[in-house]
Protein backbone atom coordinates (compact mmCIF):
# COMPACT_ATOMS: atom_id res chain seq x y z
CA UNK A 1 0.00 0.00 0.00
CA UNK A 2 1.62 3.24 -1.16
CA UNK A 3 0.88 6.47 0.67
CA UNK A 4 2.67 9.37 2.30
CA UNK A 5 2.02 10.46 5.86
CA UNK A 6 3.06 13.23 8.19
CA UNK A 7 3.05 13.33 11.97
CA UNK A 8 2.47 16.36 14.18
CA UNK A 9 3.95 16.08 17.68
CA UNK A 10 2.58 18.82 19.99
CA UNK A 11 5.32 19.43 22.58
CA UNK A 12 4.70 23.01 23.66
CA UNK A 13 3.29 22.31 27.14
CA UNK A 14 5.12 22.77 30.41
CA UNK A 15 3.60 19.78 32.26
CA UNK A 16 2.93 21.64 35.53
CA UNK A 17 1.38 18.57 37.16
CA UNK A 18 4.72 16.78 36.90
CA UNK A 19 6.36 19.33 39.27
CA UNK A 20 9.66 19.04 37.41
CA UNK A 21 12.39 21.63 36.91
CA UNK A 22 11.94 21.44 33.13
CA UNK A 23 9.16 20.68 30.61
CA UNK A 24 8.30 16.99 30.91
CA UNK A 25 9.03 16.20 27.25
CA UNK A 26 12.73 16.96 27.94
CA UNK A 27 12.84 14.88 31.11
CA UNK A 28 14.87 11.63 30.86
CA UNK A 29 13.06 8.32 30.68
CA UNK A 30 15.52 5.42 30.99
CA UNK A 31 18.27 7.98 30.34
CA UNK A 32 16.78 9.41 27.13
CA UNK A 33 14.46 12.46 26.86
CA UNK A 34 10.78 11.55 26.64
CA UNK A 35 10.40 13.45 23.36
CA UNK A 36 13.13 11.36 21.70
CA UNK A 37 11.37 8.12 22.68
CA UNK A 38 8.17 9.57 21.20
CA UNK A 39 9.75 10.52 17.88
CA UNK A 40 11.65 7.28 17.18
CA UNK A 41 8.77 5.02 16.02
CA UNK A 42 7.53 7.72 13.64
CA UNK A 43 10.99 8.25 12.13
CA UNK A 44 11.36 4.48 11.75
CA UNK A 45 8.12 4.22 9.72
CA UNK A 46 8.88 4.28 5.98
CA UNK A 47 5.53 5.94 5.19
CA UNK A 48 6.10 8.87 7.57
CA UNK A 49 7.79 11.38 5.30
CA UNK A 50 7.53 14.43 7.55
CA UNK A 51 7.45 14.97 11.31
CA UNK A 52 6.51 18.39 12.68
CA UNK A 53 7.47 19.02 16.29
CA UNK A 54 5.50 21.93 17.74
CA UNK A 55 7.32 23.62 20.63
CA UNK A 56 7.07 26.79 22.67
CA UNK A 57 9.18 29.64 21.29
CA UNK A 58 11.73 29.41 24.09
CA UNK A 59 12.07 25.62 23.66
CA UNK A 60 12.79 25.50 19.92
CA UNK A 61 16.57 25.70 20.22
CA UNK A 62 16.52 23.04 22.95
CA UNK A 63 14.49 20.70 20.74
CA UNK A 64 16.85 21.24 17.82
CA UNK A 65 19.83 20.40 20.06
CA UNK A 66 18.13 17.17 21.17
CA UNK A 67 17.53 16.17 17.56
CA UNK A 68 21.20 16.63 16.68
CA UNK A 69 22.24 14.62 19.73
CA UNK A 70 19.95 11.64 19.06
CA UNK A 71 19.18 11.36 15.33
CA UNK A 72 21.19 11.01 12.13
CA UNK A 73 21.34 13.76 9.53
CA UNK A 74 18.97 11.82 7.26
CA UNK A 75 16.45 11.39 10.08
CA UNK A 76 16.65 15.09 10.94
CA UNK A 77 15.86 15.95 7.33
CA UNK A 78 12.34 14.60 7.99
CA UNK A 79 11.77 16.90 10.97
CA UNK A 80 10.47 20.48 11.15
CA UNK A 81 10.35 22.37 14.45
CA UNK A 82 7.72 25.12 14.58
CA UNK A 83 6.37 27.45 17.23
CA UNK A 84 3.16 26.42 18.97
CA UNK A 85 0.26 28.30 20.52
CA UNK A 86 -1.45 28.69 23.88
CA UNK A 87 -3.87 25.77 23.41
CA UNK A 88 -3.24 22.30 22.06
CA UNK A 89 -5.45 22.97 19.03
CA UNK A 90 -3.48 26.15 18.30
CA UNK A 91 -0.28 24.11 18.28
CA UNK A 92 -1.84 21.45 16.04
CA UNK A 93 -3.02 24.16 13.66
CA UNK A 94 0.54 25.53 13.52
CA UNK A 95 1.74 22.02 12.74
CA UNK A 96 -0.84 21.61 9.97
CA UNK A 97 0.34 24.83 8.35
CA UNK A 98 3.85 23.34 8.14
CA UNK A 99 2.70 20.09 6.51
CA UNK A 100 3.69 19.44 2.90
CA UNK A 101 0.43 19.61 0.89
CA UNK A 102 1.48 16.44 -0.94
CA UNK A 103 0.92 14.35 2.22
CA UNK A 104 -2.01 11.92 2.04
CA UNK A 105 -2.67 11.65 5.76
CA UNK A 106 -1.69 13.35 9.02
CA UNK A 107 -1.32 11.79 12.46
CA UNK A 108 -1.25 13.84 15.67
CA UNK A 109 0.52 12.26 18.65
CA UNK A 110 1.21 13.56 22.14
CA UNK A 111 4.82 14.56 22.70
CA UNK A 112 4.70 12.97 26.16
CA UNK A 113 3.30 9.61 25.04
CA UNK A 114 6.66 7.83 24.52
CA UNK A 115 5.69 4.13 24.42
CA UNK A 116 3.60 4.09 21.23
CA UNK A 117 4.45 1.08 19.08
CA UNK A 118 5.17 1.02 15.37
CA UNK A 119 2.27 -1.43 15.01
CA UNK A 120 -0.21 1.07 16.45
CA UNK A 121 1.08 3.76 14.11
CA UNK A 122 0.71 1.46 11.09
CA UNK A 123 -2.80 0.39 12.11
CA UNK A 124 -3.88 3.99 12.58
CA UNK A 125 -2.55 4.89 9.12
CA UNK A 126 -4.44 1.97 7.54
CA UNK A 127 -7.69 3.02 9.23
CA UNK A 128 -7.31 6.62 8.03
CA UNK A 129 -6.69 5.44 4.48
CA UNK A 130 -9.78 3.22 4.61
CA UNK A 131 -12.23 5.46 6.50
CA UNK A 132 -10.85 8.98 6.35
CA UNK A 133 -10.22 9.54 10.07
CA UNK A 134 -9.21 7.38 13.05
CA UNK A 135 -8.36 7.49 16.73
CA UNK A 136 -6.37 5.05 18.84
CA UNK A 137 -8.31 4.05 21.98
CA UNK A 138 -8.71 1.26 24.55
CA UNK A 139 -11.98 -0.02 26.03
CA UNK A 140 -12.87 1.18 29.51
CA UNK A 141 -12.39 -1.69 31.98
CA UNK A 142 -13.54 -0.16 35.25
CA UNK A 143 -17.10 0.56 36.30
CA UNK A 144 -18.00 4.18 35.61
CA UNK A 145 -19.78 6.34 38.20
CA UNK A 146 -21.44 9.70 37.67
CA UNK A 147 -21.39 12.24 40.52
CA UNK A 148 -23.57 15.22 41.30
CA UNK A 149 -20.56 17.50 41.50
CA UNK A 150 -20.13 17.09 45.26
CA UNK A 151 -18.60 13.58 45.10
CA UNK A 152 -21.99 11.87 45.60
CA UNK A 153 -22.77 9.03 43.17
CA UNK A 154 -25.97 9.62 41.25
CA UNK A 155 -25.66 6.91 38.58
CA UNK A 156 -23.67 3.94 37.33
CA UNK A 157 -22.91 4.35 33.65
CA UNK A 158 -22.94 1.62 31.03
CA UNK A 159 -19.29 1.15 30.08
CA UNK A 160 -20.06 -0.89 26.97
CA UNK A 161 -18.82 0.91 23.85
CA UNK A 162 -16.94 3.45 25.99
CA UNK A 163 -13.23 3.98 25.28
CA UNK A 164 -10.23 5.79 26.73
CA UNK A 165 -8.87 8.03 23.97
CA UNK A 166 -5.16 7.81 23.16
CA UNK A 167 -3.00 9.06 20.31
CA UNK A 168 -2.14 9.01 17.47
CA UNK A 169 -5.32 10.50 16.06
CA UNK A 170 -5.33 10.93 12.32
CA UNK A 171 -7.22 11.99 9.24
CA UNK A 172 -6.69 12.68 5.60
CA UNK A 173 -4.99 16.06 5.28
CA UNK A 174 -7.99 17.58 3.51
CA UNK A 175 -10.35 16.49 6.33
CA UNK A 176 -8.13 17.98 9.02
CA UNK A 177 -7.95 21.22 7.04
CA UNK A 178 -11.73 21.26 6.68
CA UNK A 179 -12.29 20.70 10.41
CA UNK A 180 -9.86 23.45 11.43
CA UNK A 181 -11.28 25.88 8.88
CA UNK A 182 -14.85 25.33 10.12
CA UNK A 183 -14.29 24.91 13.85
CA UNK A 184 -10.66 25.60 14.71
CA UNK A 185 -11.65 28.22 17.29
CA UNK A 186 -13.89 25.84 19.27
CA UNK A 187 -12.49 24.65 22.59
CA UNK A 188 -11.73 20.91 22.27
CA UNK A 189 -9.48 18.49 24.16
CA UNK A 190 -8.30 16.45 21.18
CA UNK A 191 -8.37 16.28 17.39
CA UNK A 192 -11.06 13.60 17.30
CA UNK A 193 -13.49 15.99 19.01
CA UNK A 194 -12.90 18.60 16.34
CA UNK A 195 -13.45 16.06 13.57
CA UNK A 196 -16.66 14.91 15.24
CA UNK A 197 -17.97 18.48 15.49
CA UNK A 198 -17.24 18.91 11.77
CA UNK A 199 -19.40 15.86 11.02
CA UNK A 200 -16.48 13.67 10.01
CA UNK A 201 -16.83 10.01 11.16
CA UNK A 202 -13.88 8.76 13.21
CA UNK A 203 -12.95 5.05 13.37
CA UNK A 204 -11.59 3.55 16.59
CA UNK A 205 -8.30 1.66 16.29
CA UNK A 206 -7.28 -0.66 19.12
CA UNK A 207 -4.61 0.93 21.28
CA UNK A 208 -2.60 -0.53 24.16
CA UNK A 209 -2.66 -0.07 27.90
CA UNK A 210 1.07 0.68 27.87
CA UNK A 211 0.62 3.53 25.35
CA UNK A 212 0.38 5.85 28.32
CA UNK A 213 0.77 9.61 28.49
CA UNK A 214 3.27 10.97 31.00
CA UNK A 215 1.11 13.30 33.09
CA UNK A 216 2.00 12.73 36.75
CA UNK A 217 5.28 11.80 38.50
CA UNK A 218 4.13 8.21 39.03
CA UNK A 219 3.71 7.81 35.25
CA UNK A 220 7.49 8.06 34.85
CA UNK A 221 7.98 5.17 37.26
CA UNK A 222 5.34 3.09 35.47
CA UNK A 223 6.79 3.87 32.02
CA UNK A 224 10.27 2.79 33.13
CA UNK A 225 8.86 -0.43 34.56
CA UNK A 226 7.07 -1.14 31.26
CA UNK A 227 10.31 -0.54 29.38
CA UNK A 228 12.24 -2.79 31.78
CA UNK A 229 9.67 -5.58 31.44
CA UNK A 230 9.76 -5.50 27.64
CA UNK A 231 13.51 -5.02 27.45
CA UNK A 232 14.99 -8.22 26.02
CA UNK A 233 18.61 -7.51 25.13
CA UNK A 234 20.00 -9.27 22.07
CA UNK A 235 23.64 -8.94 20.99
CA UNK A 236 24.85 -9.45 17.41
CA UNK A 237 28.40 -9.50 16.01
CA UNK A 238 29.17 -8.65 12.39
CA UNK A 239 32.31 -8.63 10.24
CA UNK A 240 32.89 -6.62 7.08
CA UNK A 241 35.71 -6.56 4.53
CA UNK A 242 36.31 -4.38 1.50
CA UNK A 243 39.17 -3.60 -0.87
CA UNK A 244 39.64 -1.02 -3.65
CA UNK A 245 42.50 -0.42 -6.05
CA UNK A 246 44.13 2.98 -6.42
CA UNK A 247 43.11 5.14 -9.39
CA UNK A 248 44.33 8.41 -10.85
CA UNK A 249 42.24 11.60 -10.79
CA UNK A 250 40.25 10.47 -7.73
CA UNK A 251 40.01 12.02 -4.26
CA UNK A 252 40.99 9.59 -1.49
CA UNK A 253 38.22 9.38 1.11
CA UNK A 254 38.40 7.17 4.21
CA UNK A 255 35.74 7.21 6.90
CA UNK A 256 34.20 10.27 5.30
CA UNK A 257 37.43 12.29 5.60
CA UNK A 258 39.44 13.52 2.62
CA UNK A 259 43.02 12.22 2.76
CA UNK A 260 45.94 13.95 1.04
CA UNK A 261 47.39 11.46 -1.45
CA UNK A 262 48.38 11.45 -5.10
CA UNK A 263 45.70 8.86 -5.91
CA UNK A 264 42.21 8.00 -4.81
CA UNK A 265 40.37 4.68 -4.92
CA UNK A 266 38.42 3.30 -7.88
CA UNK A 267 34.73 2.61 -7.40
CA UNK A 268 31.14 3.42 -8.35
CA UNK A 269 30.70 5.56 -5.23
CA UNK A 270 33.44 7.59 -3.59
CA UNK A 271 35.11 4.18 -2.93
CA UNK A 272 35.44 4.84 0.80
CA UNK A 273 36.79 1.39 1.68
CA UNK A 274 36.62 2.00 5.44
CA UNK A 275 32.98 3.05 5.46
CA UNK A 276 32.04 0.22 3.08
CA UNK A 277 33.61 -2.37 5.38
CA UNK A 278 31.75 -0.89 8.34
CA UNK A 279 28.45 -0.95 6.44
CA UNK A 280 29.01 -4.62 5.61
CA UNK A 281 29.78 -5.39 9.24
CA UNK A 282 26.53 -3.80 10.43
CA UNK A 283 24.51 -5.48 7.67
CA UNK A 284 26.16 -8.78 8.55
CA UNK A 285 25.15 -8.42 12.19
CA UNK A 286 21.58 -7.70 11.08
CA UNK A 287 21.56 -10.69 8.72
CA UNK A 288 20.69 -8.23 5.96
CA UNK A 289 23.07 -9.15 3.15
CA UNK A 290 25.82 -6.80 2.06
CA UNK A 291 26.34 -3.29 0.77
CA UNK A 292 26.06 -4.36 -2.87
CA UNK A 293 22.55 -5.70 -2.25
CA UNK A 294 21.32 -2.43 -0.78
CA UNK A 295 23.32 0.02 -2.92
CA UNK A 296 24.15 -1.77 -6.22
CA UNK A 297 26.84 -0.33 -8.48
CA UNK A 298 24.38 -0.70 -11.37
CA UNK A 299 22.22 2.08 -9.88
CA UNK A 300 23.11 5.60 -11.01
CA UNK A 301 21.62 6.97 -7.77
CA UNK A 302 24.78 5.83 -6.01
CA UNK A 303 27.25 7.10 -8.61
CA UNK A 304 30.02 9.01 -6.75
CA UNK A 305 27.84 9.12 -3.61
CA UNK A 306 29.43 10.15 -0.32
CA UNK A 307 29.58 6.84 1.51
CA UNK A 308 28.77 8.35 4.90
CA UNK A 309 25.25 8.77 3.49
CA UNK A 310 25.16 5.01 2.90
CA UNK A 311 26.35 4.37 6.46
CA UNK A 312 23.58 6.56 7.85
CA UNK A 313 21.03 4.60 5.79
CA UNK A 314 22.43 1.34 7.15
CA UNK A 315 22.20 2.65 10.72
CA UNK A 316 18.58 3.70 10.08
CA UNK A 317 17.86 0.14 8.94
CA UNK A 318 19.42 -1.09 12.18
CA UNK A 319 17.27 1.34 14.19
CA UNK A 320 14.10 0.13 12.44
CA UNK A 321 15.01 -3.35 13.65
CA UNK A 322 15.62 -1.94 17.15
CA UNK A 323 19.41 -2.39 16.97
CA UNK A 324 22.06 0.16 17.86
CA UNK A 325 25.84 0.11 17.69
CA UNK A 326 27.72 -0.81 20.86
CA UNK A 327 31.21 -0.52 19.39
CA UNK A 328 33.21 -0.95 16.20
CA UNK A 329 36.80 -2.11 15.69
CA UNK A 330 38.21 -1.20 12.27
CA UNK A 331 41.56 -2.11 10.71
CA UNK A 332 42.77 -0.31 7.58
CA UNK A 333 45.51 -2.08 5.63
CA UNK A 334 47.70 0.08 3.38
CA UNK A 335 51.36 0.77 2.72
CA UNK A 336 50.59 4.41 1.97
CA UNK A 337 49.46 7.00 2.85
CA UNK A 338 50.17 7.41 6.55
CA UNK A 339 46.84 7.63 8.34
CA UNK A 340 47.90 8.58 11.87
CA UNK A 341 47.14 12.32 11.37
CA UNK A 342 43.57 11.50 10.31
CA UNK A 343 42.54 8.79 12.78
CA UNK A 344 40.83 11.07 15.32
CA UNK A 345 38.83 12.92 12.65
CA UNK A 346 37.71 9.63 11.12
CA UNK A 347 36.65 8.28 14.53
CA UNK A 348 34.57 11.39 15.18
CA UNK A 349 32.91 11.21 11.76
CA UNK A 350 32.00 7.54 12.19
CA UNK A 351 30.78 8.10 15.76
CA UNK A 352 28.53 10.99 14.67
CA UNK A 353 27.09 8.94 11.81
CA UNK A 354 26.39 5.97 14.08
CA UNK A 355 25.11 8.08 17.00
CA UNK A 356 27.62 6.74 19.51
CA UNK A 357 30.38 8.22 21.63
CA UNK A 358 33.75 8.60 19.94
CA UNK A 359 35.23 6.09 22.42
CA UNK A 360 33.00 3.38 20.91
CA UNK A 361 34.94 3.56 17.64
CA UNK A 362 38.45 2.08 17.38
CA UNK A 363 40.48 2.52 14.20
CA UNK A 364 43.86 0.95 13.50
CA UNK A 365 46.10 1.32 10.47
CA UNK A 366 48.66 -1.29 9.54
CA UNK A 367 50.80 -2.46 6.63
CA UNK A 368 51.60 -5.88 5.21
CA UNK A 369 55.35 -5.23 5.27
CA UNK A 370 55.26 -4.60 1.49
CA UNK A 371 53.64 -7.97 0.75
CA UNK A 372 50.61 -8.39 -1.49
CA UNK A 373 48.60 -5.77 -3.40
CA UNK A 374 48.46 -3.35 -0.47
CA UNK A 375 52.20 -3.78 0.12
CA UNK A 376 52.82 -2.95 -3.54
CA UNK A 377 50.73 0.22 -3.07
CA UNK A 378 48.11 -1.01 -5.54
CA UNK A 379 45.18 -0.35 -3.21
CA UNK A 380 43.72 -0.35 0.30
CA UNK A 381 41.74 -3.00 2.18
CA UNK A 382 39.80 -2.79 5.40
CA UNK A 383 38.31 -5.11 8.03
CA UNK A 384 35.53 -4.02 10.42
CA UNK A 385 33.98 -5.85 13.36
CA UNK A 386 30.88 -4.50 15.15
CA UNK A 387 28.74 -5.37 18.13
CA UNK A 388 25.07 -4.41 17.94
CA UNK A 389 22.52 -4.56 20.74
CA UNK A 390 18.75 -4.73 20.51
CA UNK A 391 16.24 -3.89 23.21
CA UNK A 392 12.91 -5.60 22.60
CA UNK A 393 9.90 -3.36 22.11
Amino acid sequence: MTYSAAAIIPAAGIGSRMKLNQPKQFYPLAGIPILIHTLRPFLNNDHICQVVVVAAADMISGVQTLLVDHFSRRQREKINVVEGGKRRQDSVRAGLEAIDPAMDIVLVHDGARPLVSETIIKNCCKAVLKDGAAIVAVPVKDTLKKSDGSRKVVATLDRRNVFHAQTPQGARLSLFQKAFTLLGDREVTDESALLELAGIPVTIVEGAENNLKITRPEDLFLAEKIMDTSDRTTMRIGHGFDAHRFADNRQLVLGGIKILHEQGLAGHSDADVLTHALCDAVLGALGAGDIGRHFPDSDEEFKDIYSIVLLEKVMELAARRSFSLVNADITVVCQAPKLAPYIEKIKQMIADSCKVEKEAINIKATTTEKMGFTGRKEGISCHAVVLLSSHGK
